[in-house]
């Protein structure tokens, strides 16, 4: 039984997805972020970034328990654990993870940024609208480039590559994408959201998302509270 601190959240969603995809029992925790659960000892002993998602897998490496943060390092753990979506051969493998970092260090980052300078800024500062949904439709477009020659993002096979990103897509509408630019994409976004496992993870949580109006858990999300040094 893996044990998953998560919320209903593109990163979160990852590892609900991937879950569901390997068939892994898994026991759900939710962190209400905008209470400020993450900030909790407790949650903090295995996160110690604040952040979801985190995993403890009773039944670790040598049997021994496992705790790991970051979405991406628990994608690949979950791969090399199931054997299953990160490639079969070296050159897959790497393949894989060029585009899970691609999402890592590019898509997840850059997405939030226009997600939150276009929806959640108490004020609208266009040079920072402008800027992020610019490299947001970059980067909607490096992804259309690569599916438009190769079946996923990392060649003919689905991978982890695939599930990191398309948690982020989800949202293209809040990031100022429009489809029709980018065909090779949606082709590839709807065949992953048809999917039975990917949507049995999007709902993982998903009753228990509220909307971000109440000013103490913006204040929690992206005032002082989120800066304290723990």
């Amino acid at each position: 039984m893996i044990d998953v601190y998560s919320a209903a959240t593109p990163n979160g969603h990852k590892v609900h997805i991937m879950l569901e995809e390997c068939g892994m029992p898994y026991r759900v925790h939710h962190v209400d972020i905008s209470a400020g659960d993450q900030f909790k000892p407790d949650f903090l002993a295995i996160s110690p970034n604040n952040k979801i998602p985190a995993i403890v897998d009773a039944e670790g490496p040598d049997g021994k328990p496992l705790s790991l943060f970051e979405s991406g390092a628990i994608l690949v753990y979950l791969a090399s654990k199931a054997g299953k979506f990160l490639g079969s051969t070296d050159h897959e493998k790497f393949a894989t993870l060029q585009w899970l970092m691609f999402q890592m260090g590019g898509v997840g980052p850059m997405l939030g940024q226009a997600h939150h300078f276009r929806i959640y800024a108490p004020e609208k500062i266009e040079y920072a609208i402008n800027r992020y949904t610019n490299e947001a439709k970059r980067l909607y477009g490096v992804v259309d480039k690569q599916l438009s020659k190769s079946t996923y993002l990392a060649g003919s096979e689905y991978t982890i590559a695939d599930i990191a990103t398309f948690a982020w897509f989800r949202s293209w509408k809040n990031q100022g994408i429009e489809w029709t630019e980018y065909p090779h994409a949606k082709r590839w976004f709807d065949e992953i959201a048809d999917r039975p496992a990917v949507q049995r993870g999007v709902e993982v949580l998903a009753g228990l998302r509220k909307p971000l109006t109440d000013e103490r858990a913006k204040e929690v999300l992206f005032g002082a509270t989120q800066y304290a040094r723990r």
